[in-house]
């Protein structure tokens, strides 16, 4: 119903009257309202690897020992006959099949014909990617042990507590199958203690993270570390007057020994996951990259309507574990 009474619109009968013949001033564009940006599944996607068929659609040889054994020898360069030792293991993930159904009713079409301000088809089309993105973006921290979804970040980057096997190799046999796992204690993010999880990472990787990800509450605290010690140095003939010369104040990431961490809607507060991305992928495979399958038509199911799907078969795929970390137990603001 149109709003009476206010602004140039008239009260009473007159704008009863004016309302039955006058179209609205529609606006041809939907402002969508429910969806989240978040950084892990951008960068996720920007570095996807394809994957395809196959019985185990992930299949990665991964080392976990030494296939020879080092000697030291005498002037006489004599060494002991060596011996075959199994250093090869095999980690096998399977992809995971995201269906967003979308449906349209034969009559909804006939009304919208010609008449339609936002075609409800399109508009569902658009929704159905951004609905699969948000879904898989709240899957990257599920740690509901779903085998139908695609495995999180908790199971993924983990010493044994949540996934005692994951990707087919147990982690209490194969200790150098773990992730570090910290637990904070109830304490603020610090530029010194994150720095202490980063070198514990590094050291038990030997690889630096990639990047560091944490809800806005936890990231926020942490920016407070660092807002403190700002400093503005104003060049000479130049200003705050222009948005050009004007400070900037805090941080889109934050940089802690050299690594960037991020805010993302999606993670729990209170954790901060370390990453590293050249062994964190998100495996996507070639026919079902987003794909949509086309409209068919319901008749055979006794109704007048078409209904299409949009498809992803994908997995997150960790293939060296102990490159990365993750962190529990942080304080966290309310925002």
């Amino acid at each position: 119903m149109p709003v009476f009474g206010t602004g140039i619109m008239p009260s009473g009968s007159i704008g009863t009257e004016l309302s039955y013949v006058t179209r609205r001033a529609f606006v041809p564009k939907m402002v969508v309202q429910i969806y989240n940006s978040t950084p892990l599944l951008a960068a996720l996607i920007a570095n996807s690897q394809v994957a395809r068929g196959g019985a185990s659609q992930v299949s990665v040889p991964v080392q976990g020992a030494q296939f020879v054994t080092p000697q030291y020898s005498d002037y006489s360069g004599a060494f002991n006959q060596p011996a075959i030792q199994q250093g090869a293991y095999l980690t096998e993930q399977n992809l995971k099949l995201l269906i967003v159904p979308i449906p349209v009713l034969g009559m909804e079409s006939v009304v919208q014909d010609e008449h339609a301000i936002i075609d409800l088809a399109f508009a569902r089309m658009n929704d159905a990617g951004n609905a699969a993105a948000q879904t898989l973006a709240t899957s990257l921290y599920s740690s509901t042990a779903n085998t139908q979804a695609i495995t999180g970040l908790p199971f993924a980057i983990d010493d044994g507590t949540n996934a005692t096997t994951y990707g087919n190799i147990n982690r209490t046999t194969n200790t150098w199958w773990k992730s570090k796992v910290y637990a904070a204690g109830s304490v603020n993010p610090t530029r010194q203690n994150i720095m202490q999880y980063i070198a514990g990472t590094t050291k038990a990787g030997a690889e630096v993270p990639t990047f560091g990800v944490c809800g806005f509450g936890t990231w926020t605290l942490l920016a407070q570390d660092f807002v403190g010690q700002e400093i503005y140095n104003v060049q000479p003939d130049s200003s705050f007057d222009t948005q050009q010369d004007g400070p900037r104040s805090a941080f889109r990431a934050l940089m802690v020994g050299g690594v960037p961490i991020f805010a993302d809607p999606f993670a729990p507060e209170g954790q901060m996951f370390f990453i590293n991305s050249n062994y964190l992928s998100l495996y996507i495979h070639e026919m079902a990259s987003f794909a949509f399958t086309g409209y068919e038509s319901t008749i055979s199911n006794f109704q007048v309507g078409y209904i299409g799907a949009v498809l992803v078969v994908a997995e997150l795929v960790s293939v060296k574990p102990v490159t990365m970390s993750r962190i529990s137990g942080f304080n966290s603001l309310t925002l």
